[in-house]
């Protein structure tokens, strides 16, 4: 069998920050930005990896939720706690510091500097504009 992961969807609510972290902060290239009913969604990924994509898309685009589900994906997003990815490096350190001075200006935060973990990973985390939490992990 031959999989691959080719979209992942992280929600944004507000698609200029979400442009300047995911584009000018972490160097991803935009590969669409497809705008309908007042709503945008954004397509970014790695330059190097043209097959893999990310989908910044806003939460309140699905019509199977509920006001009231809108709601907790609005406060879950705030805390941080609605949508997660991990990315990886061979640079954790190099990354975090660019991703670090850029978080200033992008409207995203350090959660984590780089961190040996018990179970065997160095990683650092960030949140998003959106609350998306980011973690980044150091290839060995």
């Amino acid at each position: 069998m031959d999989i691959t992961i080719h979209n992942t969807f992280l929600p944004q609510n507000d698609p200029e920050a979400a442009l300047i972290f995911y584009r000018d902060v972490l160097g991803f290239e935009v590969r669409k930005d497809v705008g309908y009913g007042g709503m945008r969604w954004i397509t970014v990924g790695p330059t190097d990896q043209p097959e893999t994509s990310i989908v910044l898309y806003p939460p309140e685009a699905d019509p199977g939720v509920t006001d009231d589900e809108r709601r907790t994906i609005a406060e879950m997003m705030a805390k941080g706690t609605y949508a997660r990815i991990i990315l990886a490096t061979k640079d954790l350190d190099g990354t975090f510091e660019r991703l670090q001075a850029g978080c200033r200006d992008g409207g995203a935060e350090v959660v984590q500097e780089p961190t040996e973990q018990p179970y065997g990973v160095r990683d650092c985390a960030f949140r998003d504009p959106a609350g998306n939490h980011i973690r980044i992990n150091e290839l060995r």
